[in-house]
């Protein structure tokens, strides 16, 4: 999978349909999937139509109409799994960064998150902020997208596999839905874009955004691809992303340390900057306004999709980009 479709087939295949759609300013990926849907509002009331018409013929429309579903739906995986989908089972990212991944302490953890906080404070420093006091953009959304490329690119001189010329990741228009389904961004496979929702509190817009691009570059695995999103951005030149990307694997390590150690997480929860504790708040402020009903039913569907795909943890899975962290902080200790 490694040698011959993931660096390869896959590889030569989405850089260059990305760049083909990449021409187009907004989500080609969008457009489809709203016309997808339409189509199937469409053909659902024409089959009701027909078998208010033709009574008679009830069991004969029913059945076509299930083996049609049938066949598109065969085509549509089948055609996932092509372009995409056995990237899932390529070589794990810590194979491929000779990282040495191990069971690790309580104390190994804490010492983790509090050099991540301490680098997040040190960030803050160089970060704009709105009116509020919340990190803010001033470039604007867009200028994120076109910047986002340069955190692989250093990333690539020492990890080749995250190289290659790709179209840049796209903004989503209805981000606003795709915050009440409680996704944050999507790799569409069938076009080979980056999609970022756009909605989200503006310090988690660069991670995110690196985080689908890893998706575009063949590591399926969501814990890889949020580690991935993480060492690009701190590999970019620019305060936005590092600070950005430092956030993204601060919340992961603080939320596995109030499990392992809820006292010790307090402690070091008190020790944010100001800054840093309004962007925190912020991001759980914005998680707790679209909690309902659609994103419960969102994330049962993506915890069915990603055990479908060889990640055994379900959505779990987000949460073992500790492992890669930790190796990495670890090692990094023992080169000092």
């Amino acid at each position: 999978m490694e040698s011959i479709y993931s660096t390869r087939i896959y590889k030569r295949f989405a850089q260059v349909l990305s760049l083909i759609t990449g021409v187009i300013p907004i989500s080609v990926a969008e457009i489809l999937i709203i016309c997808f849907i339409g189509f199937i509002i469409f053909k659902l009331v024409s089959r009701i139509i027909a078998l208010k018409k033709e009574p008679q013929n009830r069991l004969d429309i029913l059945l076509k109409c299930g083996a049609t579903l049938l066949a598109a739906l065969s085509i549509i995986y089948f055609s996932f799994i092509a372009v995409w989908g056995l990237n899932y089972h390529r070589q794990d990212f810590a194979s491929i960064a000779d990282y040495d991944v191990h069971e690790y302490s309580t104390q190994d953890l804490s010492q983790l998150a509090e050099h991540l906080i301490l680098q997040a404070n040190y960030l803050r420093n160089y970060i704009e902020e709105d009116e509020l006091g919340i990190m803010t953009l001033p470039d604007g959304k867009s200028d994120v997208m076109r910047r986002a490329h340069k955190g692989f690119d250093n990333a690539a001189e020492v990890y080749p596999q995250l190289g290659g010329k790709y179209g840049k990741p796209k903004m989503v228009l209805m981000s606003n839905v795709m915050s009440h389904l409680g996704i944050w961004g999507a790799y569409f496979p069938f076009t080979a874009e980056a999609n970022v929702n756009i909605s989200i509190p503006e310090s988690m817009i660069p991670s995110i955004t690196l985080h689908e691009m890893a998706h575009q570059r063949g590591f399926a695995r969501e814990d890889e691809a949020d580690y991935i999103a993480y060492l690009t951005a701190v590999m970019h030149p620019d305060y936005d992303f590092q600070y950005s990307g430092t956030l993204l694997a601060l919340r992961h390590t603080m939320s596995a340390l109030s499990r392992a150690d809820f006292e010790t997480f307090q402690v070091l929860a008190n020790s944010y900057s100001d800054g840093l504790a309004r962007d925190m708040e912020h991001i759980n402020m914005h998680n707790r306004s679209y909690q309902g009903r659609a994103s419960q039913v969102s994330a049962q569907i993506n915890n069915t999709y990603l055990r479908a795909n060889a990640q055994q943890d379900g959505i779990k899975s987000y949460g073992r980009m500790i492992d890669l962290m930790m190796a990495s902080f670890l090692q990094e200790l023992e080169e000092l």
